[in-house]
């Protein structure tokens, strides 16, 4: 109070140089500064952005430990469970059928002289497979836990693809991706598939979509932490040219801002403000006036828990659960918009 009270003198030749300074507060006669009682809550905002932040690189590092642990048991590619023995052709499904039916009728009779009519059948809701894309310098163990999470809750047709960390075009990294959903969809029969990208994966699958008529066989197509506007982090790391593709104004990201018109696929994108691989952090939101998108900002993680926190596998199974017959075929005007967050404690 006595160093405020001896600057009272120099006051009114600060209002004369700087006319737009205001009072000071607490002091009679004096107007009081709009918005300067808040900087006593500063240093508790700021320990709690400081605990926020040390708890994620804490769960970042711990996150890391763990996937080199695991990284070895992702480097081969996953082999496709062998499908069950089915008839060599249609009379003989049929021929089996029929019999089966003829067994079960003549049992049902020998139980009840009068069996009472079946209860009709509803057909079960059928979810496209889901693949799984990882990032850079990365393979298919970073989606143990969400491939589990997601077998949990019904997705029963889940599989991972590894591209080479030799790969050094996005473009044909995307053209593998092409190559490998037609071989789902021709083994599984259905006619789209639901993408969840990680990191660089995103990049890969949003340019299979826009650029290479992938939207015909992607439903949905869920971001986790993509550059999708491209990332300035870690400049010596343009050495290798994948990275230097995933740098703003580079070509590939200049591809991925034409206009996409009548694009079918709908895009999730998954962005975190304690994500320290995007640079600037609003990159990893996606905003293109061509597609239907919807960001999600997650707070409290970082880049590599993305695919691995329980909250946001959540968030992963209701974008992907809502996207339904409905949105095919359909553009939204939402592009760009924020229009989600997930606080992980």
């Amino acid at each position: 109070m006595k160093v405020t009270t001896a600057a009272l003198p120099l006051l009114p030749l600060f209002q004369r140089l700087l006319p737009g300074l205001p009072g000071l507060p607490g002091l009679s006669g004096l107007p009081s500064v709009p918005g300067l009682p808040d900087l006593a809550g500063l240093p508790g905002r700021l320990t709690g952005l400081s605990l926020t932040l040390l708890k994620a690189s804490a769960l970042e590092a711990a996150i890391l430990a763990g996937h080199l642990l695991l990284y070895p048991s992702g480097i081969i590619q996953e082999r496709h469970p062998v499908q069950a023995l089915r008839p060599t052709n249609d009379r003989d499904a049929r021929d089996n059928r029929d019999d089966q039916d003829a067994r079960d009728n003549r049992d049902a009779r020998d139980r009840d002289p009068q069996p009472s009519p079946p209860l009709p059948r509803l057909p079960a809701p059928v979810s496209p497979p889901v693949v799984l894309l990882h990032g850079f310098i990365d393979n298919r163990s970073v989606f143990l836990l969400l491939r589990r999470s997601l077998a949990q809750h019904g997705r029963h047709e889940i599989e991972s693809l590894n591209y080479s960390p030799l790969t050094c075009d996005i473009r044909t990294a995307a053209e593998l991706l092409g190559r490998h959903v037609e071989e789902i969809c021709e083994r599984t029969g259905s006619e789209r598939v639901d993408v969840v990208g990680h990191s660089l994966g995103g990049l890969i699958a949003r340019y299979y979509v826009q650029r290479l008529g992938g939207d015909l066989r992607v439903r949905t197509l869920v971001t986790l932490g993509t550059p999708h506007a491209g990332t300035k982090v870690v400049p010596l790391a343009n050495a290798h040219p994948i990275v230097r593709q995933m740098r703003p104004g580079s070509a590939v990201i200049e591809e991925l801002t034409r206009p996409a018109p009548g694009c079918r696929t709908r895009f999730v994108s998954f962005w975190s403000d304690l994500d320290r691989v995007m640079d600037p952090l609003e990159t990893a939101c996606l905003d293109h006036p061509d597609l239907s998108v919807q960001n999600v900002r997650v707070s409290g993680i970082g880049h590599l828990a993305l695919p691995v926190h329980p909250t946001v596998a959540t968030g992963i199974r209701q974008a992907l659960d809502t996207a339904g017959p409905e949105t095919d075929g359909e553009t939204s005007t939402d592009s760009g918009k924020h229009s989600g967050g997930l606080t992980v404690a």
